[in-house]
């Protein structure tokens, strides 16, 4: 089990909570005073309750070392989130801080990557769910703040797509419906339901582009198995 999933496992399952995201990190600067507890790995997790109205939180979880467990060790609600500062917007990189009402913390990520995810994440959560005021994102890359569009843009192409191979066919076609009907909406449903879910998912849930791309690869399939559905009931009704 990676250390994610048992962080999810250990301390947010049993609250009733779902883990939306994880980045583990270290402090770019130390403490004054260290705490006397010997070395730890810690995350900054982010979650929402499953119970409605839903709330955010931000949680940082430490694993000591000698120690198998996961520990909260301090959390903040998305409310007390201020800013969140990527610190270079022009490449990738492991850095960032957060603000919080009564301070901030200066980390580094385990990688670039890692960060860039979970700051995706964050953001598109505090899009969906910050109905008042949302904390304030700066220095970071384009792409990581333009996934709402870029998602609403990939399903609106999608049923325009799909839109247009439906209307050409009646157009060349439209003989052949009343003989052909059931197949050809039991086809043209099929796709449109495949739509519907995938947008569905995409606004239940905080998917990164990628995802995005891979459900938007199905419903292109989808569609080309409409495309091919229908030319075949014009070769047959041709016949």
């Amino acid at each position: 089990m990676s250390a994610k999933s048992a962080i999810s496992k250990e301390v947010f399952i049993p609250h009733d909570e779902k883990m939306l995201a994880a980045v583990q990190v270290k402090r770019r600067t130390k403490k004054k005073i260290p705490f006397l507890q010997g070395d730890y790995i810690a995350f900054i997790c982010l979650s929402v309750t499953n119970k409605k109205p839903s709330h955010l939180s931000l949680t940082k979880v430490k694993q000591f070392q000698g120690s198998s467990a996961f520990v909260k060790r301090s959390q903040w609600t998305i409310d007390q989130l201020r800013q969140v500062n990527g610190i270079d917007a022009n490449k990738d990189c492991p850095e960032f801080d957060l603000m919080f009402d009564n301070g901030f913390d200066q980390w580094v990520a385990g990688s670039a990557g890692e960060k860039c995810t979970f700051i995706q994440i964050l953001h598109h959560t505090c899009q969906r769910y910050c109905s008042a005021r949302k904390p304030e994102f700066i220095n970071c890359q384009s792409k990581l703040l333009g996934e709402d569009q870029a998602v609403g843009s990939v399903i609106f192409r999608c049923k325009v797509c799909l839109n247009r191979m439906r209307k050409e066919f009646v157009a060349h076609h439209g003989h052949l419906l009343r003989r052909g009907n059931s197949i050809l909406h039991s086809a043209a449903d099929s796709v449109t339901s495949a739509v519907q879910k995938a947008s569905q998912a995409l606004n239940e849930r905080g998917e990164r582009l990628g995802r995005a791309e891979e459900r938007t690869a199905d419903m292109m399939n989808s569609a080309e198995q409409f495309s091919v559905t229908a030319q075949k009931l014009a070769m047959k009704h041709k016949c």
